[in-house]
């Protein structure tokens, strides 16, 4: 699943993760990411010591056997961590869907971590080349659900993705325990602090502020994708 920061990545990730049949993995290009770019991350030296920074080590682990026995691989992926030196050509070997989000409620919520993003922090760009990638190469739209669609509505949306995706939905994809979990990425103790405390989707909640001024270039690109790719979510 392709998603740019704040766009409740995590939030699915317990999802899926709190399934019966499915194994998950968070960011397994982050470490290489951090290595490459040299970005001041929270946490980027433990992160890159911790993790795969060779790309084509994290790509036979992404298309090899599915772990203790299960039958499902979910896979949160950062559209940003995917940088061009990285070979396109495995996602032929797995299936690829698409989370989305309003860029406005994207960008009010990533300032309150990082005060000063920039246009590639936010993925959207890089959202839409994997999304015409994946679309091209399969000759098919790929799934695509909003943020909001999932919050207003989790066992809807997520019955549609599942039902697109082939596979069985499950009630246990609407609720989890609190707290993290040994699949998180090391570094859940800087950002998913306040995903632990939930159980559940919660519920959608509108932006009421606007972008700040300085942004509204970023927003305009961004939004421009955005609208792309969400006239094929499914609803």
């Amino acid at each position: 699943m392709w998603s740019g920061p704040r766009n409740i990545p995590t939030a699915m990730m317990r999802a899926w993760g709190n399934r019966d049949d499915t194994v998950v993995i968070d960011e397994p290009f982050y470490a290489h990411y951090l290595k490459v770019t040299g970005l001041e991350h929270p946490g980027a030296n433990e992160v890159i010591a911790t993790g795969d920074t060779d790309w084509r080590k994290v790509v036979v682990q992404l298309t090899g056997s599915i772990a203790n026995g299960k039958q499902i691989f979910f896979q949160k992926q950062m559209t940003h961590h995917l940088l061009p030196e990285i070979d396109r050509e495995w996602l032929g070997a797995v299936t690829n869907c698409f989370l989305i989000r309003d860029p406005r409620e994207v960008i009010n919520s990533y300032i309150k971590k990082r005060e000063d993003p920039a246009l590639e922090d936010l993925g959207f760009v890089q959202q839409a080349e994997i999304f015409d990638f994946v679309r091209t190469r399969n000759n098919a739209v790929p799934p695509v659900v909003d943020a909001k669609d999932v919050l207003e509505n989790p066992e809807r949306t997520l019955q549609l993705l599942c039902k697109a995706l082939g596979i069985e939905f499950s009630q246990s994809m609407l609720s989890w325990p609190p707290g993290l979990r040994d699949t998180d990425g090391i570094w859940a103790k800087h950002w998913y602090g306040e995903v632990a405390k939930t159980t559940s989707f919660q519920p959608y909640r509108p932006t009421q502020n606007e972008v700040p001024q300085r942004f509204r270039e970023i927003y305009d690109l961004s939004h421009r994708h955005y609208e792309r790719l969400y006239a094929y979510r499914l609803h």
